[in-house]
């Protein structure tokens, strides 16, 4: 059994293997960490789905493999005992130091007569190596051909139209080499931008030209990892294709940090003294945002291309902040959570997020997220969309102003301010408004959040 790379969400590539558990020989169970890997978002253990003898590794520890490559080989258990296992585990479990290494393509594994077609594709640990038909279009063209996810990506990128091209795979499918075929025979098609590109940058000085400006100036060089150039990638197509407006409200939270001192005042203790729950101000934010989206369920959606997708439920993903960049954890369903369960979730979140400990179900999707820079003293800015969702909220940090209160009187106030960024192809911006306005009611009188 071919051991592959998974894919640990929609937007990683590649991944890094770290370490392995097991070496070549090892005698392998369901359920046996294998290998760990490290992406841009996220470091998993990734574990055997069959018994067996690890037979081969075909990536060592510390090299990157693209999604779908062969990393391992698990030999049948009887199998392994004969010469030809034998054989197999006499190879060199991982090239030499210093020696050429060739970039890993995915494999399809081979259909025996009567198999269905779908075991064309090999499924890894935890994902099918997913090519998201949003991204690369359909799997089976309007007269019902089926394409392989690889082949898919490999026709985007390469600005292939499938329907020039001849099948060779099993059952009639479209498979990787067709497309390899017909690129080479259309040696003028242009790939896609964004591929090309890596980070997707499509116009402006090259490193060397910026470089060149700087020739009299030290600097250090530092080149991006996996996580910052997927950040710069995604920030960029945000901002070129997602049509940004802004909100900017003051809220008063007065009535908001009397609930937190008072629900910690409160907070049971454990024989130590230890509360369990100690509520920060960004835990009741994302209480009062939730309620915010489900009291303007239309503007609880995000963008799907051809249509827009309205949630019943509020998943907040909320911003942190780890080394080498930032990552959005999302709590689902807070409308219906305790703020001591929002709480205690959201420093599980942040302290696996910042050990990348997350797994992809808990940084994916979300309705909406919340950016909180107020620990940092900002006091406004506005924060790009994480799409597909439609808004983000961004938070700055409390001061204490004079405000006019409604007998015409001025007292002073804790105030802070937010501002809603919104795409406009969901979010107009009577509906924008309608959505801050609710979110300030909840902050100003946070008892309505709770009953």
């Amino acid at each position: 059994m071919d051991v592959l790379m998974p894919q640990l969400g929609e937007t990683v590539a590649e991944g890094k293997i770290t370490q392995w558990f097991k070496s070549a020989g090892d005698a392998v169970k369901p359920g046996d960490n294998l290998f760990e890997i490290e992406t841009d978002k996220v470091s998993m253990e990734v574990p055997s789905t069959t018994a067996g003898v690890l037979a081969e590794i075909r990536v060592p520890a510390g090299e990157v493999a693209p999604v779908g490559a062969v990393v391992a080989v698990i030999a049948d258990g009887a199998a392994a005992s004969a010469p030809a296992a034998a054989e197999a585990l006499s190879k060199p479990a991982v090239a030499p130091a210093g020696a050429p290494t060739n970039r890993l393509q995915p494999r399809a594994a081979p259909v025996a007569a009567g198999e269905p077609a779908a075991a064309a594709i090999k499924l890894d640990p935890f994902f099918e190596v997913r090519t998201p038909e949003r991204n690369y279009g359909p799997a089976r063209l309007p007269g019902g051909r089926r394409v392989t996810p690889l082949a898919r990506r490999l026709a985007a990128e390469g600005g292939i139209d499938l329907a020039t091209v001849s099948p060779s795979g099993p059952h009639g499918r479209i498979v990787a080499r067709d497309v390899e075929a017909a690129a080479r025979a259309t040696p003028k098609a242009a790939p896609r931008p964004a591929a090309a590109a890596g980070v997707a940058v499509a116009a402006g000085p090259s490193a060397e030209d910026v470089k060149a400006l700087y020739r009299d100036v030290p600097f250090q060089e530092v080149p991006l990892d996996g996580m910052r150039t997927t950040i710069a990638t995604r920030l960029v197509q945000a901002k070129q294709t997602i049509p940004h407006f802004y909100l900017t409200a003051d809220v008063e939270i007065g009535r908001l940090i009397s609930l937190r001192e008072d629900a910690n005042a409160a907070a049971p203790k454990d024989s130590d003294g230890k509360p369990a729950f100690k509520l920060s101000l960004n835990d009741l934010i994302i209480k009062a945002w939730a309620a915010a989206l489900q009291r303007v369920p239309a503007a609880n959606a995000v963008w799907a291309q051809d249509r827009i997708l309205r949630f019943q439920h509020s998943d907040v993903a909320v911003a942190v902040a780890i080394d080498g960049g930032l990552i959005t954890p999302v709590i689902r369903r807070v409308e219906a959570k305790t703020l001591s369960a929002i709480s205690n979730e959201m420093k599980e979140l942040a302290a696996r997020a910042r050990a990348r400990k997350l797994t992809p179900d808990e940084y994916q999707g979300g309705s909406s997220t919340i950016s909180n820079l107020g620990m940092y003293g900002v006091r406004e800015f506005s924060a790009i969309i994480n799409p597909p969702q439609a808004t983000v909220l961004a938070v700055g940090a409390a001061r204490r102003q004079a405000v006019e209160k409604e007998d015409g009187g001025v007292a002073f106030a804790s105030v802070l301010s937010v501002t809603l960024s919104c795409d406009h192809r969901v979010v107009d911006g009577a509906l924008g408004a309608e959505l801050l306005a609710a979110f300030q009611r909840f902050v100003e009188r946070p008892v309505t959040m709770l009953v």
